[in-house]
């Protein structure tokens, strides 16, 4: 899932055990590993689950909660459910808007979460070897217009997901279009000349779905919205404007990228849903915006019920001076970013290799914002960690920390200009070429920083200053003027689900969206489909295998970090907590006013 940035402003060394006191309650003997391997506490799944939703302790009624996400590429260009695949984007959609196959359920004692049913009455039923599962539908859910949702409905919304070109940031390139049967030659309902899919057939309330390679973990893949309905007279272009809700929100007002205001909807029926409740009056979203003004409205002390999901940390560290504690969280977050070299462009594995070490990681991460080994560390700040693809915590995971040339990956400049002189390259004569966030300081600064590591190990360096939008926007489009202009892009990336299947093949498959390197070797992906034929208990293995295999042969890509987020929660604010399931957000179902 992308990981839309959040910005941590930097912090001294001197504040630092500080800062780890009030890390979520976490405690002080536990190392940077500790912290990032606590990624998702799973209580398991429970198909009998059903409602009303647990509730937390001290949970009421009425009060509008705002919410203040200052980073402007945190808000949604489109709440199309056959498009969403980011946390913020997916946070608000899963948890308050749209529902789907599946769900998952916080324990508000424990923090633990559980895979329920959502829409359906169970987790599926599958067959023996995982290439064809049933489920069936709950009777008595409803739009907002009171119209009740149909099987045929959701049969549409996910041939909806199958549309890789209409919905490119969508999650169905990673897993519709592989996985079910004929989805690689089928591009939805919209498609000239398409017709019906049969790879999901209705039968009165029960979907069948039949897939061309056992996916066992169907039932995680229900939670998106794209695996939920869309009403069958829908458009392709602008329906993601104006959805209509099934869960316990619907719209009132939405401006893209600025503002999203959400209020109660009289027709979801809590007694269907084993997951949300519906406590605030309104929601309203606000992106973009100063993050300053955003950290000081959250933690007035006039009974504010805002939150902050990106605190500067200079009004972190005052917070906690203040005696403020129980007002700042910080999250752990099941999410990689990445500097993902043209693999068509830098095509020397010495040149990759070079790239790690001329990556000035500590002084990036304090100018843009980050905490070094608090929310954003990697193999640099503790060794254990390692550089590969897989957060911490993840099944099948195998640290990686080689051996390269005798030296482990650090910023390291002279070891940099040798491995370039191994590729053949001279001080000055490889350029590199970036793109960046130029609409803050942070941005800009990490830029400078990044610059100054190149140059100093070696590269000549062109960074471009952009400003139009995200930084996505660049990197996912091989049309657009800049990204012709440069050879290393960028993803940040966060599990779908606890599986190394959502994270190795959206990062390293052929032809994935956020894949933006575009690395490619035919042999990783025939090993790729090769993984997804296996009994269950042997993938997550298979998985960390290969990971560790294309990282120490091809180096793809650069580890610049693993992280966790930082909130400032008002004091009328009950209920808070962070969401990993989705890559780390509030957690939406529970957040209630005092």
């Amino acid at each position: 899932m992308n990981r839309k940035k959040a910005l941590v402003a930097g912090v001294s060394a001197a504040t630092l055990a500080l800062t780890l006191a009030a890390c979520g309650g976490g405690d002080d003997d536990k190392s940077s590993k500790d912290k990032f391997n606590e990624t998702l506490q799973s209580g398991g799944k429970n198909p009998d689950a059903v409602g009303p939703a647990p509730q937390p302790e001290g949970a009421q009624t009425g009060g509008e909660i705002t919410i203040l996400a200052p980073d402007p590429d945190d808000g949604p260009t489109s709440l199309d459910p056959a498009g969403l695949w980011s946390v913020t984007d997916n946070a608000i959609a899963q948890d308050l808007l749209f529902r789907s196959l599946t769900t998952w359920q916080q324990n508000p004692e424990t923090g633990e979460y559980t895979l329920v049913p959502d829409l359906a009455t169970d987790l599926g039923t599958p067959n023996e070897d995982f290439t064809e599962w049933t489920f069936t539908l709950k009777d008595g859910i409803k739009w907002e217009t009171g119209d009740p949702v149909t099987a045929e409905e959701v049969k549409f919304g996910m041939e909806r997901s199958f549309d890789a070109e209409t919905f490119a940031t969508g999650p169905g390139a990673a897993y519709s279009k592989p996985y079910f049967e004929g989805g690689d030659t089928y591009n939805g309902p919209y498609a000239k000349g398409a017709e019906d899919f049969p790879a999901i057939s209705v039968d009165g309330n029960t979907l069948t779905l039949k897939m061309s390679t056992p996916f066992a973990e169907m039932d995680y893949y229900g939670i998106f919205p794209a695996m939920g309905p869309v009403p069958l007279d829908a458009p392709a272009a602008d329906y993601g404007l104006k959805p209509l809700s099934t869960g316990p929100y619907k719209i009132e007002k939405y401006v893209p990228n600025q503002e999203l205001v959400l209020v109660p909807n009289d027709q979801w029926d809590p007694a269907t849903d084993p997951a949300r409740n519906q406590f605030p009056d309104k929601y309203t979203f606000e992106f973009g915006g100063d993050n300053a003004v955003a950290d000081k409205t959250a933690l007035s002390d006039s009974g504010s019920t805002t939150i902050s999901t990106a605190m500067l940390s200079n009004d972190y560290t005052k917070a906690i001076e203040d005696g403020l504690q129980d007002q700042v969280l910080v999250g752990p977050q099941p999410c990689t970013s990445f500097v993902m070299p043209n693999y068509d462009k830098v095509k020397e594995l010495e040149v990759r290799q070079a790239l790690a070490f001329a990556y000035a990681y500590e002084d990036i991460w304090s100018a843009g914002g980050y905490l070094p080994g608090v929310t954003r560390a990697n193999g640099v700040t503790d060794p254990e960690l390692g550089f590969g693809l897989l957060p911490p915590g993840m099944a099948g995971r195998i640290p990686w920390n080689p051996e390269i040339d005798g030296e482990t990956i650090q910023y390291d400049p002279e070891h940099a200009k040798e491995l370039l002189a191994k590729a053949g390259y001279e001080p000055g004569e490889y350029e590199v070429s970036f793109v960046y966030d130029a609409t803050s300081q942070e941005g800009k600064d990490a830029a400078k920083q990044r610059e100054l590591g190149y140059e100093e190990s070696g590269f000549s360096v062109k960074a471009y200053p952009y400003t139009a939008g995200s930084l996505y926007d660049v990197w996912t489009d091989p049309d657009n003027a800049l990204y012709k202009k440069i050879n290393l892009l960028g993803t940040a990336w966060c599990q779908d689900w606890p599986s190394a299947a959502t994270f190795v093949p959206p990062i390293l498959e052929t032809g994935q969206p956020y894949n933006t390197g575009n690395f490619s070797e035919e042999s990783i992906d025939a090993e790729m489909d090769r993984i997804r034929t296996l009994p269950v208990d042997e993938q997550a293995d298979a998985w960390g295998a290969l990971e560790n295999k294309v990282m120490t042969e091809f180096q793809p890509v650069i580890n610049a970090g693993f992280y966790q987020g930082t909130y400032a929660i008002g004091s009328d604010i009950g209920g808070f907590a962070n969401d990993t399931t989705v890559g780390g957000a509030p957690d939406y179902r529970t957040i209630f006013v005092k």
